[in-house]
């Protein structure tokens, strides 16, 4: 990971703090992403915490999210893992596909795997690929999930009124809702509402499981 030098001034963390700092940038890094997705997702970011005259330390205090990982990200060095991204995403106000989106032309869209914007957890063992594209007006977004053997990704609640809509298309899985837990064999799916924390699990000790997502917003989005 590259780290900007400019974060380590005294506006940013003091330097005596310097290795707890490498340990929070290591838990909100993901292992690798997409090479197009870092500069889209960096300006998007910028554009949207500036639009709301939000600083980097004011967004960070929103979302919970280092202002050097921020940094980071703004400045396309480093790709976030999706539980930083969906906190992002909450603290702006906006839906998690407004942070990947962008300009794109309208009309019949395939979209290619080798192309594919693949967010992950800080450990890889979470993926998550976008199957829709951004530019129009939308209520719902579809998403493929991949979680590696023994795999678990928490999830923060989103906004009022988004439900998700899973099914299993490979493997075994436990969607955790609040405090309840729905284990889910291949072929089965579940409705759940997603503005409360959650959770996406596999209890395989050898088998990846590969889920599709749908998420339903309760207001239209994008455009």
């Amino acid at each position: 990971m590259r780290l900007a030098t400019h974060q380590l001034d005294s506006a940013d963390e003091p330097i005596e703090d310097l290795h707890a700092l490498e340990e929070r940038l290591a838990l909100e890094t993901a292992p690798a992403a997409s090479p197009d997705l870092l500069p889209v997702l960096g300006a998007n970011v910028r554009r949207l915490r500036t639009k709301r005259g939000l600083s980097l330390e004011r967004l960070s205090k929103l979302s919970g999210v280092s202002r050097a990982m921020l940094s980071q990200v703004e400045l396309a060095y480093s790709a976030p893992t999706i539980n930083v991204m969906w906190r992002i995403a909450h603290a702006l106000g906006v839906p998690f596909g407004a942070l990947i989106d962008a300009d794109i032309q309208a009309g019949v869209r395939v979209m290619r795997s080798a192309e594919a914007k693949v967010l992950a957890s800080h450990n890889g063992s979470f993926q998550s690929r976008a199957l829709f594209p951004f530019e129009a007006p939308r209520r719902t977004e579809l998403y493929q999930l991949r979680i590696k053997p023994r795999g678990v990704e928490h999830a923060h609640a989103h906004a009022a009124g988004t439900t998700e809509n899973l099914v299993v298309a490979e493997g075994r899985a436990v969607i955790g809702v609040g405090h309840d837990s729905f284990p889910l064999e291949s072929g089965d799916a579940i409705l759940f509402p997603a503005d409360v924390p959650h959770l996406y699990e596999n209890p395989s000790h050898t088998e990846e499981a590969v889920l599709y997502l749908v998420m339903t917003y309760a207001n239209e989005v994008g455009g």
